[in-house]
């Protein structure tokens, strides 16, 4: 049995979605977070879309094979908690909120983990969507060198980019 760990260089490519309402749910990534659509392959019959940031082939998938009018699982059962989007700044993020917020999208929290700040909300099918940054990678340790672990909330519209920023 091998122990050696994963290749540093894997990183997660995208997470694929089952959703009740296909147009619904482009609304929220299109439209809401702003995700553009790769592929959409309902023009030749497959109920499924595919959406990404820039030009990658597909950061997000969305399909209603098993699922088409369903309702989300209820709540104390497996699945997904919450798929994350890291943006590249606070900048970045504060316009993601404002995004959503035009768009008529509710945040529901937003959350200091020290090495990361995080913004919290549902997609329209209940699955848990966090937006957030990082911190420079010297933020996500303590004087000892342990990471910094915590879940201080704040008001999100402090990064809104008309507000004062957050360190």
């Amino acid at each position: 049995m091998s122990t050696e760990p994963i290749h540093p260089a894997v990183r997660v490519g995208h997470v694929h979605l089952k959703v009740a309402d296909l147009d619904r749910a482009l609304r929220f990534y299109r439209d809401g977070l702003g995700f553009g659509v790769s592929a959409d392959g309902r023009a030749v019959g497959l109920a499924a879309a595919f959406l990404a940031a820039g030009d990658y082939h597909h950061h997000v998938g969305l399909n209603t094979w098993e699922s088409a009018g369903a309702t989300p699982p209820p709540p104390g059962h497996t699945g997904l908690y919450h798929v994350a989007f890291l943006y590249p700044d606070r900048r970045e993020l504060g316009r993601a909120v404002q995004r959503l917020l035009d768009h008529g999208y509710e945040i529901d929290h937003a959350t200091d983990h020290g090495g990361t700040v995080s913004v919290y909300l549902a997609d329209p099918d209940g699955n848990g969507v966090e937006l957030y940054y990082d911190r420079p990678r010297a933020d996500w340790f303590d004087a000892d060198g342990r990471p910094v672990l915590k879940a201080d909330r704040f008001d999100y519209r402090e990064l809104l980019p008309t507000t004062k920023e957050i360190p």
